[in-house]
C-alpha cells in the first residue's frame, strides 16, 4: 500500500511538470502568434518575431528578433529591429481579464529614421496605428485580432536601452548617418482598473522612440545637410537651391518635435 501510494505520488508530480511544460509551450507560442498577428494590424506593416520562452512559473522570459517592417513609400527595410530584450510577467494575471508585465527591456534595437524633411517612417507608423483604432476599423478587419489587441495590459517599467539610429535622408539621395539614444524609460503603464491596450502602449511607445530619434539625429542630420552644400559647389544654382530646400525641411522637422 505504501508503494502504491509513493508511485501515485511521483505520477502526479510528473503530470504536473508535464503540464507546466505544456503550459509554458503554449504559452511561449500564443504570445508569438498574437505579436504576428496584433502588431501587423495595428501598424500596417509586417510584424515578426523569431521566438519567446516563458516561465510560468516565474514569470520571466526572453523574445528574440523582433521586426516591424516600414510603412508603405519607404525604401529602408525595416523601421525597428530587436535582437534580443526581456520580460518579466506577474504569473498569476496570465489568464486574469488584466495582464500584468512587470518589466520589458529591448535591449541595443536597430532603428532606422528615414526621412524626406517633411515626415519620416516612426511618424507614418504612428499614425497607422492611430487609424487603425479609429470607429472600430480593427474589430472590421479582423475582430479575432482585435478582441486580442484590447485585452488589458498593466506595463510597470518598460526600458529601451543602447538603440542606434540610422539616419536616411532620401532628398539627399539616401545619405545616412548612425547615432546613439539614450535609454529611453517609461513607467506606471496601465496602472489602475482600466490599464491599458496594445494599441495605446504602441502610441506611448512610438511617440518616445520617434522624439528620441529626431534629438538624437538633429547633429547628424545638420552635417549630412552640410556636406551636400558643400558637393553643390559649382554644381550651378539648381543644385545649390536643392540644398538650401533640405536645410529648411531640417528646420521644419526639428520645430515639430
Amino acid at each position: 500500500m505504501k508503494k502504491l501510494i509513493i508511485r501515485l505520488a511521483i505520477a502526479l508530480v510528473v503530470l504536473v511538470i508535464l503540464g507546466v511544460i505544456a503550459v509554458g509551450i503554449f504559452l511561449d507560442s500564443a504570445v508569438k502568434k498574437g505579436v504576428e498577428t496584433v502588431g501587423p494590424m495595428l501598424t500596417k506593416v509586417e510584424v515578426k518575431l523569431d521566438s519567446v520562452s516563458l516561465s510560468l512559473l516565474s514569470g520571466a522570459g526572453k523574445i528574440k528578433g523582433l521586426l516591424v517592417g516600414n510603412p508603405s513609400g519607404y525604401k529602408s527595410p525595416s523601421a525597428i529591429q530587436v535582437a534580443s530584450g526581456s520580460l518579466s510577467l506577474q504569473p498569476s494575471s496570465v489568464f486574469s481579464d488584466k495582464l500584468v508585465i512587470k518589466s520589458i527591456n529591448l535591449q541595443g534595437p536597430e532603428i532606422t529614421f528615414e526621412t524626406d524633411l517633411k515626415g519620416n517612417n516612426l511618424s507614418a507608423l504612428l499614425k497607422n496605428v492611430e487609424a487603425s483604432t479609429e470607429g472600430g476599423t480593427a474589430a472590421q478587419s479582423d475582430p479575432k485580432a482585435a478582441k486580442k489587441a484590447q485585452r488589458k495590459l498593466q506595463v510597470d517599467d518598460f526600458l529601451i536601452t543602447g538603440a542606434k539610429v540610422h539616419v536616411s535622408i532620401t532628398s539627399l539621395g539616401g545619405k545616412s548617418a548612425t547615432v546613439t539614444v539614450p535609454e529611453i524609460h517609461l513607467s506606471g503603464l496601465g496602472q489602475g482598473p482600466d490599464g491599458i491596450t496594445a494599441a495605446e502602449l504602441t502610441k506611448v511607445v512610438l511617440r518616445e522612440v520617434e522624439k528620441a530619434a529626431v534629438q538624437a539625429s538633429s547633429t547628424a542630420l545638420a552635417d549630412l545637410t552640410k556636406d551636400a552644400s558643400g558637393l553643390t559647389k559649382g554644381l550651378g544654382t539648381s543644385a545649390s537651391g536643392a540644398a538650401e530646400k533640405v536645410s529648411k525641411g531640417l528646420g521644419g522637422l526639428l520645430k515639430k518635435n
